[in-house]
């Protein structure tokens, strides 16, 4: 009797360790390039404090938005634009209501080359250089910034010949990188030392927000995530404290009703 009891409590047990286990989900998730260190560490946390685990895909947020309106099995989207979250919401792609902006983008005038680029950017007007690195505008949100802070230094025709164009921002980031371009536009997230919060390597400029509008990524449920537990506790995770430390580590700026 004892032993029937002793083998019926083991039993219990196990079960009990697999619970977690069996109420573990997977969301598959279409993340920004500039997004990549950031939301690296935020699935490892995720799953360590939900059991659920992201599946990770960088790219351009433009390259997704099209990826998924041609029924890519994503569940949430991350996008470095407020843009195409709200125009996948009015098509339906989208769960209403459930977009919410998550970080604060912030640019960033690079070269791996100490000293090159000046700390406010007069490089720019100064010249010298044959190439600077920019993220397609067509489909890349930092590219969209980059052009309009050059519109608004009154400098795009002169130095648009310059341009080469990556495919997102990850790509623009080793055009500069491997000395292809001597400076270019890239993601504060993919310089900045978080240890001291500043660049790190090279020299740079720190765009003004000022000379650009405000550059708010935003996250939304997708409507093949909407019965998935794991989509809509990653966005409730998005939101926690350990979450908005790491993006805020990596440089970003959080939405002011953080």
């Amino acid at each position: 009797m004892h032993r029937n009891h002793f083998f019926r409590t083991l039993f219990i047990i196990w079960l009990a360790s697999l619970a977690p286990a069996a109420w573990a989900e997977s969301t598959m998730v279409a993340v920004a390039s500039d997004f990549t260190k950031p939301m690296t560490e935020i699935a490892a946390e995720f799953e360590k404090a939900t059991g659920h685990t992201a599946k990770l895909s960088f790219g351009s947020s433009g390259k997704a938005f099209a990826q998924i309106q041609s029924g890519a099995p994503f569940d949430v989207y991350l996008s470095a634009s407020e843009k195409y979250p709200l125009e996948l919401e009015k098509s339906g792609f989208a769960v209403a209501g459930s977009h919410f902006v998550f970080a604060i983008g912030k640019l960033v005038l690079w070269s791996k080359i100490e000293n090159y680029v000046d700390a406010q950017g007069q490089i720019l007007a100064k010249g010298g250089f044959k190439h600077l690195a920019i993220a397609d505008p067509s489909h890349a949100p930092y590219g969209v910034v980059a052009v309009e802070v050059l519109k608004n230094l009154g400098l795009l025709d002169k130095l648009q010949p310059l341009f080469v164009q990556g495919e997102n921002i990850s790509q623009t980031f080793q055009f500069v990188s491997t000395g292809n371009a001597e400076l270019g536009f890239i993601a504060l997230a993919q310089i900045i030392d978080i240890k001291t919060g500043k660049i790190g390597s090279g020299s740079g400029w720190l765009v003004p927000d000022n000379l650009h509008h405000p550059f708010e990524q935003m996250a939304v449920l997708l409507k093949t995530g909407d019965k998935n537990p794991a989509a809509h506790a990653l966005l409730d995770f998005l939101k926690s404290p350990p979450a908005l430390a790491i993006i805020e580590k990596y440089g970003f700026g959080l939405p002011a009703h953080k």
